[in-house]
């Protein structure tokens, strides 16, 4: 009898471990199904308070009316074929009924749809550049349905970004978000107007944050579905604040595939605020061409990391000229902040104002340098003249051997045409010509050494490991570039 107690209160136990067992997992699965509950979003709240600061653009433009009766087809039959985007059939003239000749005149045609959102509630609308771009009219419509003639205050086509107005009060105005507290992976939401289906919300998280795409604003990916028709509207927060205007997308189909970009509202409000004030951005250069530093020039000149912009070109007369600054320089730092990649450098002076004074931090032949250069307005570009055709000197000294260099001191009249001294390459082999050097391009600085002459050039490769590369600067036309060049292999 004990012993038959004591075996079912063994198996009640182990019942009862079972029960308890059981419930702690059903336990545990219910709590990570709550769990994942409150992970997920519910944009409805969002959609509810942004959405009707959300506009659609449509742009008109003045066409004439011999245009529109293209291929002999009714304008009416032309404009709905437009309208559903279904290709214009080539009518034989022949097949078309003859009309009594009316002379030319203008009439209005659509030529684009896009979004934008409402900055103030007196009608102030932000929305991109190329929406507006070329319109003769402009015209917004509300989520009430209400329609308005707009006018542009101003478009910056640099940073794709327009303003409009229209004549109305008591609107309902976004609320701007801090870009700095955007975090990658953080869920994000769009709402516009793809392919004219007006209040579209979609949805996704960033996938990037200062995406180099080469154009003037790091801009911010997502995976946010958008499309032709989305542009200039609103990229949102869960906060509900808007952070982005969806701007461009990464397509090879024209429709949406996973990557889209967003211009940052920070960068965007103050192309706005001065598009308001001027019609116009002003924005700062310093005169200079530039490029990007790579790690095996970075590793052989000392600066550490690939990081900063070289400088190719310095324009005559410009501010950097004046403030000391050089061909094959590495601006490093432009008022104390750091110049991570070339593209840094322009977005950096152009938000600056012109005729105020900066410090710019250049490494220059193994040291950094401070430089005081007084910005200026940017005005168009100059380029950079083709590489000057000089006569070929006979080669004094030849460094084939070691280096695949073929050599020679530039002449008095080249040194005064190139404004610049240094040893012009007559020929190249082996390693030097796989390190992109042309003959005609002139070596000006070897090793962080500079070089006038062909004695110099042999002296300072003399000194090098012939086991390691060794930086060179060098001078092609207007251009200065480094490269790097190793020992021919024995």
């Amino acid at each position: 009898m004990q012993w038959n107690s004591f075996a079912s209160t063994r198996r009640w136990l182990a019942g009862l471990t079972l029960v308890c067992t059981y419930s702690m997992a059903s336990l545990m699965t219910i709590q990570a199904a709550h769990a994942q509950n409150r992970a997920l979003p519910d944009f409805t709240d969002l959609v509810d308070q942004v959405g009707p600061s959300v506009v659609n653009i449509r742009t008109l433009e003045k066409v004439s009316t011999s245009d529109t009766a293209q291929n002999g087809m009714d304008p009416n039959m032309l404009e709905f074929f437009r309208r559903f985007g279904i290709p214009v059939p080539n009518v034989p003239k022949q097949q078309t009924p003859r009309r009594k000749q009316q002379p030319d005149s203008e009439e209005v045609q659509p030529t684009g749809v896009g979004s934008g959102f409402i900055l103030t509630s007196d009608g102030v609308i932000m929305t991109n550049a190329h929406v507006v771009k070329g319109a003769d009219e402009v015209v917004v419509t509300l989520t009430d349905k209400r329609e308005f003639k707009a006018r542009i205050l101003g478009a910056d086509e640099r940073s794709d970004v327009a303003v409009v107005k229209i004549d109305a009060a008591g609107l309902p105005a976004v609320k701007v978000g801090d870009v700095s507290r955007l975090r990658v992976g953080e869920w994000v939401m769009a709402i516009g107007s793809p392919f004219g289906l007006e209040n579209t919300v979609t949805a996704g998280i960033v996938s990037a944050k200062q995406r180099d795409t080469g154009d003037y604003l790091p801009l911010i990916q997502t995976d946010v579905a958008i499309n032709p028709g989305n542009s200039g509207g609103p990229l949102i927060n869960m906060r509900g604040e808007v952070v982005g205007i969806n701007s461009q997308i990464y397509s090879r189909s024209g429709g949406f595939m996973g990557i889209s970009f967003s211009i940052p509202i920070d960068e965007a409000m103050r192309v706005a605020d001065q598009l308001r004030a001027n019609g116009k951005v002003t924005r700062g250069r310093i005169g200079v061409q530039i490029d990007q530093v790579s790690k095996e020039v970075a590793d052989s000149i000392g600066l550490g990391k690939p990081m900063g912009a070289l400088v190719q070109v310095v324009e005559e007369g410009s501010p950097a000229q004046k403030a000391g600054v050089q061909a094959g320089d590495i601006i490093t730092k432009f008022d104390g902040k750091a110049v991570e990649k070339a593209s840094d450098l322009p977005r950096m002076v152009g938000s600056t104002a012109p005729g105020s004074t900066h410090t710019i931090t250049v490494f220059r032949r193994g040291k950094s340098m401070d430089l005081q250069v007084n910005v200026v307005e940017l005005s168009t570009d100059k380029t950079a003249s083709a590489p000057v055709a000089v006569e070929k000197p006979k080669p004094s000294s030849a460094l084939t051997k070691t280096w695949g260099l073929t050599v020679a001191d530039l002449t008095d009249a080249q040194k005064k045409e190139l404004k610049t001294g240094g040893v012009r390459l007559t020929a190249i082999t082996d390693t030097a010509a796989r390190s992109g050097l042309q003959p005609g391009d002139v070596i000006v600085q070897v090793a962080n050494t500079p070089v006038a002459s062909v004695k110099e050039l042999e002296e300072v490769l003399s000194k090098q490991d012939k086991n390691k590369a060794v930086s060179v600067l060098f001078r092609r036309g207007d251009w200065s570039q480094f490269t790097v060049i190793r020992p021919v292999s024995k």
